[in-house]
């Protein structure tokens, strides 16, 4: 994994987890690494994979079973969620960089449309 500058990398963790989830790379029941595994994997800190963890937990993403690990939740519904919560931050990453080079809501939409149907 490749860590951007601009953001804490615990938060980058829980953002690739999220993706991974949705992308199906991950399953609901899962048990991922240990925090120490997974530090060495990524080649970070230790404390940052428990912090990562620790929010994954707060946002109902984990849960952790006592001298057993760490598995990642068993709701369908969460990953509807999280699917719907990426598509809409990426349109709107998409819409913010379109408005940025000059185009208002309608030529952005005339552009997806024509994209749509196969033209360019």
């Amino acid at each position: 994994m490749k860590f951007e500058n601009h953001m804490p990398i615990y938060i980058q963790i829980v953002d690739q987890l999220k993706k991974e989830l949705i992308m199906k790379e991950k399953s609901p029941g899962e048990q991922l690494p240990s925090v120490r595994e997974y530090a060495l994997q990524l080649k970070v800190n230790p404390n940052t994979v428990q912090k990562a963890y620790q929010e994954m937990e707060r946002q109902g993403l984990i849960y952790f079973q006592r001298g057993i690990g760490t598995f990642i939740v068993e709701d369908q519904g969460l990953i509807s969620r999280l699917k719907s919560e990426l598509s809409t931050e990426i349109i709107k990453t998409f819409i913010d960089h379109m408005k940025a080079i000059g185009y208002d809501n309608q030529a952005i939409m005339l552009k997806i449309n024509q994209i749509l149907n196969g033209g360019c």
